[in-house]
C-alpha cells in the first residue's frame, strides 16, 4: 500500500475518533451510510392498560410481524405517552401505537409517520372521548361538574385530556380552576377505577375502554355513568419513525394490512379491531387544529 494511501486511511480514523462516528458507519471510501440496516423491529405501545397485561395480549402481533417482515420484533410498553414519543425521536423504537393527539406531537418532535389505523366490526375506525362520574356523586350534566374532583388520563392523552378539555370549554367549564381537585391517573383503566371506588367524583376516558372493562366485568356501568360524549374522533394510528426506509415502511404497512383476521381477534386491546386501513398524516389535521384552540404547543413535549 502506498504512503499518500496509508496516510488518508489514518487521517480517516483519527478524523473518525475525534467527531465519535462509529467505525461501523463508515465504509473503505470513508461515506458516512445514513442508518444501519434494521435487524430487529422495535416497537412501542402507549400505556392504555398493564403493562404485562399488554405485553400478552400484543404477543399474536409480535410473533404475526416476525414471520411477515423474516426478523425479530420486540414490543415494549412505554410509561407514558411522553416517553413514547421520545423513544422514536432518540430511535430507541421504530413502530409505535399513538394516540391521536399523542401522534400529532410524535410527527411534530419524533418524525413519526401514520400509516394504519384500526377498523372495527361496524366499518367505524373512530371513537369517542367520554366524561364519566360516579353514581353517588350527584354529577348528572356538565354542568354539575362544577366544584368536583376530576381526572384526565394524560397531559398527551386525546380522548382522556385533549377532546374533553375542549367539551368542557365549550360548555362553560374551566378544567383548571373549576374543579375541587383535578389531577392525571396516567392511564385510562385508572380512571375507571378511581371513579368506580369513589377516590374522585368524575373523570375523562374513551368509549373502547369503557367498553372493554365493562365486558370484562371490570366495572360496573351502573356505578361508572356516562354524563357526556364527543363527535367522533379519527382511530388511533400506527406510525413509523420517518428516518426507515420508504422500502421497509411500506413492508410494515402491507404486514399490517394483510394481517388475517385470526391474529387480529387475538389481540383484545386494540378496541374490536377487526382489520387495518391505511391512514395519511393529513387524516388527523382535526387534532392539529384542536391543539390550536387549545393554544397547546405541538413542538414541546
Amino acid at each position: 500500500m502506498k504512503k499518500e494511501t496509508i496516510g488518508i486511511i489514518s487521517v480517516i480514523l483519527v478524523f473518525a475518533l475525534i467527531i465519535g462516528v462509529n467505525m461501523g458507519d463508515i465504509n473503505i471510501t470513508g461515506d458516512l451510510i445514513s442508518e444501519k440496516e434494521i435487524t430487529v423491529l422495535r416497537m412501542g405501545l402507549i400505556p392504555a392498560d398493564d403493562a404485562d397485561e399488554m405485553l400478552r395480549q400484543y404477543e399474536p402481533i409480535q410473533e404475526y410481524l416476525s414471520r411477515e417482515l423474516g426478523m425479530p420484533v420486540e414490543i415494549q410498553v412505554t410509561s407514558d405517552y411522553t416517553a413514547a414519543i421520545e423513544a422514536m425521536k432518540y430511535n430507541h423504537i421504530d413502530l409505535a401505537w399513538f394516540g391521536p393527539f399523542s401522534y400529532i406531537l410524535a410527527s411534530e418532535i419524533a418524525d413519526a409517520e401514520a400509516i394504519v389505523n384500526g377498523v372495527k366490526s361496524d366499518g367505524k375506525s373512530t371513537y369517542k372521548s367520554i366524561i364519566i362520574a360516579n353514581k353517588d356523586s350527584g354529577i348528572q350534566t356538565l354542568e354539575d361538574l362544577k366544584g368536583k374532583s376530576f381526572a384526565f388520563v394524560d397531559p398527551t392523552s386525546t380522548s382522556g385530556n385533549l377532546i374533553p378539555r375542549k367539551m368542557l370549554i365549550e360548555n362553560g367549564i374551566d378544567p383548571d380552576n373549576d374543579f375541587s381537585e383535578m389531577f392525571y391517573a396516567g392511564t385510562h383503566n385508572a380512571v375507571e377505577y378511581s371513579i368506580a371506588n369513589g377516590q374522585v367524583d368524575a373523570g375523562a376516558s374513551s368509549d373502547n375502554v369503557y367498553t372493554k372493562m365493562v365486558n370484562a366485568g371490570e366495572i360496573d356501568p351502573q356505578v361508572n355513568l356516562i354524563v357526556y360524549e364527543s363527535e367522533p374522533i379519527p382511530g388511533s394510528p400506527i406510525a413509523v419513525r420517518g428516518s426507515l426506509s420508504e422500502e421497509f415502511k411500506e413492508a410494515i404497512k402491507q404486514a399490517l394490512l394483510n394481517m388475517d383476521k385470526q391474529t387480529i381477534n387475538k389481540v383484545d386491546g386494540w378496541g374490536g379491531i377487526v382489520s387495518y386501513q391505511e391512514v395519511k398524516d393529513g387524516d388527523y389535521d382535526v387534532i392539529r387544529q384542536t391543539a390550536e384552540i387549545l393554544e397547546m404547543d405541538l413542538t414541546q413535549n
